[in-house]
Parts: structure tokens; C-alpha cells; sequence
């Protein structure tokens, strides 16, 4: 009852879109996942204000996504309300004056692979490591997502969220504790805008790093088979847990629709009818024989959602 209230009180209130048990398989990576009670499109700071007011007073639960690129929700769903970004959080700018350091101000809900493209198109410099990496510039952020050399809070300048309380706050830089795979930002607060500072390059030099990365992780990684990117965190600098994996010659390992990737040991793909619990079946499994064998207890990358 509380979540039909809530959507009552939401639907033709926003400017965005209100969905009743939406499915979450069409909102991920992975192609799984059951329905969101409420799937919520905020196409601005007003729609965030309102839905988040609602959904508190009427006592759910809930968490914002953006591509859905490193999820796992479960195959029952999520009984709460699933928010994402829309359209006033996709715009980004370029400086109007060209300098040789610049700030880029993009939206937390723009797609990263189309910012990377751009940049690259108007003759900046400094994203080219995330070239093929999916999802939201606000999910990059929040996870400081990169590669083993590289990540992207490295060029952010500052970061602007949206509190539970509906307040905003900025953070400089230097505000957070940026660390592997994470940006220190809490648990509840929403990336809303981003400044990132590029340089001005020479395209005939950035194209061939770009063409490098994204050769490199096709060669690697099971871009055209439904996954949720890395399972796994590395458990240290020095150690893989790729690596880990592939020593225990798991890569192949399948359970119902679910399988490790033969390509890289820390990607598992659906290959075409997995659900959520064959996926955790599989990082069971993992988890287990790598603690057994190396003594790591692998902490996983991916996002959980619905699951108690």
C-alpha cells in the first residue's frame, strides 16, 4: 500500500517518469533481475527534492542506479524505489575560452562513453583511460572506476551530490579520501555534477592511447556478452583477482545460465537465461576456493540489490 500511495502521490507530479514494478532487467548489464516497486526518472533537481520526500515519509527503501553496468539485483526484486538521473543531469560543457588546463562540468547521469568521445572530439586530453569503460559519470565517480594504471578521481576537481535532507554539498578534491575503487563519498548521497580537469592535446596523439585501451580491453574482457564488469576488487595492489581465479582453473565454470568468463577469470557473463541466484552461486564458489587456496577473502566490486 505504501508504495501505490507513494506513486500515486509522484505519478504526473515530476517531470520524469514514474514505473510501478518496473523491471530490472532491463535496466542492467547483466540483463537480470526482478521488478523495482517504484523505478523513478528524475529529470531534475525538483523531481530528486520531491521523490526522495515521498519515499521517505512513506517509509521505503531506496537506491539510485545509473546504467546499471555493475549490478546484481536479485531475481524477486527490489520492494523500494529505484531512482535514476534524467535529462538535466546529462548535459556537460566544455570551457568557452581554450586554455591549456580546463575544467570540464559534466552531469552525474551522462554516459561516460559518450563524454570520453566528446572530449576527445573537441581536443581535450585526460580521459582516454576510460575509453569502454560503461556506465554514469556519476557511477565512475562514486567508485572512482579505472584501470589498474589509472582512475578518474585522479582528474575530478570537485564533486556535487544531493543529501537524503535535500540539501547540496560540494566537495573539493582533496575533501575525499580517494582510494581503490572508491571516492570515499557516503552512502546515500547522489553525484549530481562533477568538474573534471583536462588539458588541451594533440588528436593525433590521444587517438592511439584511446585505440590502445579499447583494443586492450576487447581483447580482454567479454564486451559482447551480458556481464556487470569485475566482480572482484583486487584483495592487493600486486595480486589479481583475476589472476586468482584462473590459477584455480575456474574460468568456464557454470551454473544454470551463469558462467566465468574464458576471456577473464573476474567477468562472469549470462549467457542467456542466468538469474540472480546462479550468478551467486558462482561468487560463492569463488570467494570459498580462493580463501581455501590463497587465504584472500575477495571483496566483491558489483553492487547488491534486493537481496536481505
Amino acid at each position: 500500500m505504501a508504495v501505490f500511495d507513494a506513486y500515486c502521490e509522484l505519478e504526473g507530479a515530476l517531470a520524469g517518469t514514474v514505473l510501478l514494478d518496473e523491471p530490472m532487467a532491463r535496466h542492467t548489464s547483466f540483463h537480470i533481475g526482478g521488478p523495482a516497486a517504484l523505478f523513478i526518472e528524475c529529470a531534475s533537481i525538483a523531481d530528486l527534492s520531491r521523490s526522495l520526500t515521498v519515499i521517505l515519509e512513506h517509509g521505503l527503501s531506496w537506491t539510485v542506479v545509473g546504467k546499471g553496468t555493475n549490478l546484481l539485483v536479485a531475481d524477486a526484486g527490489f520492494n523500494g524505489a529505484v531512482l535514476t538521473l534524467g535529462a538535466e543531469f546529462k548535459r556537460f560543457n566544455f570551457p568557452e575560452e581554450e586554455h591549456e588546463e580546463s575544467l570540464l562540468v559534466a552531469g552525474g547521469g551522462v554516459i561516460l562513453s559518450n563524454l570520453v568521445q566528446s572530449t576527445f572530439k573537441s581536443g581535450y586530453s585526460g580521459l582516454e583511460f576510460a575509453v569502454g569503460i560503461p556506465g554514469t559519470l556519476g557511477g565512475a565517480v562514486y567508485m572512482n572506476a579505472g584501470s589498474a594504471q589509472e582512475w578518474i578521481g585522479a582528474i575530478v576537481e570537485s564533486v556535487t551530490v544531493f543529501q537524503q535532507n535535500g540539501g547540496l554539498k560540494r566537495y573539493e578534491r582533496d575533501d575525499l579520501p580517494w582510494r581503490y575503487r572508491c571516492s570515499g563519498i557516503p552512502l546515500g548521497e547522489i553525484v549530481l555534477e562533477c568538474e573534471l580537469r583536462v588539458k588541451q592535446g594533440n588528436p593525433g596523439s590521444i587517438r592511439p592511447k584511446m585505440e590502445a585501451s579499447l583494443k586492450r580491453r576487447r581483447r580482454n574482457q567479454p564486451l559482447s556478452q551480458p556481464n556487470a564488469g569485475s566482480i572482484f576488487k583486487n584483495p592487493r595492489d600486486d595480486v589479481s583477482a583475476g589472476g586468482l581465479i584462473d590459477k584455480l582453473g575456474l574460468k568456464g565454470f557454470q551454473v544454470g545460465g551463469a558462467r566465468v568468463s574464458e576471456m577473464h577469470a573476474n567477468f562472469i557473463v549470462n549467457k542467456g537465461s542466468a538469474t540472480a541466484a546462479d550468478v551467486l552461486a558462482i561468487i560463492k564458489k569463488i570467494r570459498e576456493r580462493v580463501e581455501e587456496e590463497y587465504g584472500y577473502e575477495l571483496q566483491p566490486e558489483i553492487r547488491f540489490i534486493g537481496f536481505s
